[in-house]
């Protein structure tokens, strides 16, 4: 009884918990990575050195190119931007049997905030976790939640803000905000 009477009078108090109402963060898309505004890149051109050279993804999603000018990057696979970048040498005129390829040297950074001991933008890796971006900035204060946080994450005609466990994977771009724990 006394334990049920306990459970009653804390449930207002979760309701309360920062995060609460937020969906939970779906899982990051299966596929090839797409290339974004802030990616660094290295192009290497076997025929032309010429357009060798490392590019940053502006924000407008461009890169500028010797020989061809601004190019749209963004939304592209690295392999996707080579075949685009070789089909735009052909038409140019500029070679007759162009081979490219991209590599992402730098990718857009994961952004950290909240209770955590260095807030800040940090590099994204392959694989990178809730977890494991806390780690990077310096971990959890004493009054963090330590057990999710909140993610907002751009996508294409806006952004999605979800709640997300520590083992959630992240993606280029993410904002995560580790919350202040209500005591």
């Amino acid at each position: 009884m006394r334990r049920a009477l306990a459970l009653l009078l804390l449930l207002p108090l979760a309701a309360c918990a920062p995060g609460a109402g937020l969906p939970p963060l779906p899982q990051a898309p299966a596929g090839p990575y797409r290339l974004g505004a802030g990616d660094k890149l290295r192009l290497l051109t076997v025929a032309d050195p010429a357009l060798d050279g490392d590019f940053r993804i502006s924000g407008a999603g461009d890169i500028e190119l010797p020989l061809l000018g601004r190019f749209h990057a963004a939304g592209f696979t690295a392999s996707g931007l080579a075949r685009a970048l070789e089909y735009a040498l052909k038409a140019a005129g500029l070679e007759r049997a162009p081979s490219v390829a991209v590599e992402v040297l730098r990718y857009r950074p994961v952004f950290v905030l909240g209770e955590v001991h260095k807030p800040g933008a940090f590099p994204y890796q392959p694989g990178m976790t809730v977890l494991t971006a806390v780690a990077e900035a310096g971990g959890f204060t004493y009054r963090a939640v330590t057990g999710y946080a909140e993610v907002v994450r751009s996508r294409h005609g806006g952004a999605l803000t979800a709640r997300a466990g520590r083992d959630a994977a992240l993606s280029p771009g993410d904002v995560v905000t580790v919350f202040e724990r209500r005591f």
